[in-house]
């Protein structure tokens, strides 16, 4: 009996370990080399409060605001006005008080089928486009996409991601901001990431981290903060995990089970993909 037992976990060990290899022989040779960060010729440029063409500025200029806000929207004509309201009534109201405090709110059109480009110009004439910003991409690139292409043309010093549902309470952005100071010191010539994340229990997570390198090769709608998490450590930027508060919002593009399927096969495939060498990530030069 017990040398069946043997020889069926000997036969167990065998099959994972062939499954593994197999997975990681997939992997490998389904993984992509990692994207150009290509602007068509239209999203070189935004229209300013009056329609006019202005050309986008690049993240590698020097920082002019002090925060940037970038919300990536597909088909959100209806829910990004109450997350507009909400986020702009704060920032507004928060120069008034600080006048040494400087925003600006880009929101980068995914390629989306509705009227997203036009309901957010409305507040870039509203408040003015050196405050709000609007990018619309010539085609749907994903949700990781759109904020590379979003943070690329940024001003900040400080820049969040928030997502177009408005399900995180805007004036939390206060709670990063505390994080951000207790991982001092930074080096001097960096610029921030933060980003409001849902986990898969409907938590609440802030991440706070470096974004000024070109290295990400997720730009899907699920699994690129996770890969933006897994190149933090690999550079060893520091991250910061902090609670806020989050609730559900009516209109979500995620079907629950598969996304939940979706998630944990792209998360396996990050790990496999750099592990195996498929994904390679370059250091371009050294900071203490």
């Amino acid at each position: 009996m017990s040398s069946l037992l043997l020889q069926l976990a000997v036969l167990g060990v065998a099959l994972a370990a062939a499954a593994l290899i197999l997975i990681s022989f997939v992997a490998f040779i389904t993984a992509t080399k990692m994207p150009h960060l290509h602007q068509h010729e239209e999203e070189k440029f935004f229209l300013n409060a009056r329609g006019q063409k202005e050309t986008l500025p690049s993240i590698w200029d020097s920082p002019t605001k002090r925060l940037s806000v970038v919300v990536p929207s597909y088909n959100e004509e209806k829910r990004l006005p109450v997350m507009m309201d909400e986020a702009l009534g704060y920032l507004e109201e928060r120069q008034k008080q600080d006048p040494t405090f400087t925003y600006e709110v880009i929101v980068v059109n995914d390629g989306s089928k509705d009227q997203t480009s036009k309901v957010a110009f409305k507040y870039c004439q509203k408040y003015g486009s050196d405050k709000v910003r609007v990018i619309t991409l010539v085609k749907n690139r994903g949700k990781g996409g759109a904020i590379r292409m979003g943070i690329f043309s940024s001003r900040g010093e400080q820049i969040l991601m928030a997502d177009a549902d408005g399900a995180t309470k805007f004036p939390d952005v206060e709670k990063l901001e505390k994080g951000l100071n207790d991982l001092q010191p930074w080096p001097v010539s960096i610029r921030i990431y933060m980003s409001f994340c849902e986990t898969c229990q409907g938590r609440d997570l802030i991440t706070l981290c470096l974004f000024k390198n070109k290295n990400q090769y997720i730009f899907c709608f699920r699994a690129f903060d996770v890969e933006l998490l897994y190149i933090a450590q690999f550079f060893k930027i520091p991250i910061a995990e902090i609670a806020v508060n989050w609730t559900e919002i009516e209109g979500s593009k995620l079907v629950p089970f598969w996304s939940w399927l979706q998630m944990g096969k792209d998360l396996l495939f990050i790990r496999l993909r750099y592990l195996t060498g498929a994904w390679r990530l370059e250091q371009t030069k050294k900071m203490n």
